[in-house]
């Protein structure tokens, strides 16, 4: 996660906020370069967002994409 926060030019702190939900809504450009750093598009991430809870894995991520949001 350290790498990770400080390759998307964010704090370590920051990034744990926002994968604990206590930082409800992150600027844009934020979530951008943390996607850009684990290499997920824009639409992969919104669509994770988007995914219904009884969803297995949505269509355009799989289990990957899932791995790298959850690091």
């Amino acid at each position: 996660m350290l790498t990770t926060a400080l390759d998307a030019g964010v704090s370590p702190e920051t990034l744990r906020k926002i994968e604990s939900g206590r930082v409800a809504t992150p600027a844009f450009p934020t979530i951008a370069a943390i996607a850009d750093v684990l290499g997920l598009s824009l639409d992969e991430v919104w669509a994770e967002i988007k995914q219904p809870d009884d969803e297995v894995e949505p269509a355009a991520s799989g289990p990957k994409a899932r791995e790298r949001l959850a690091s």
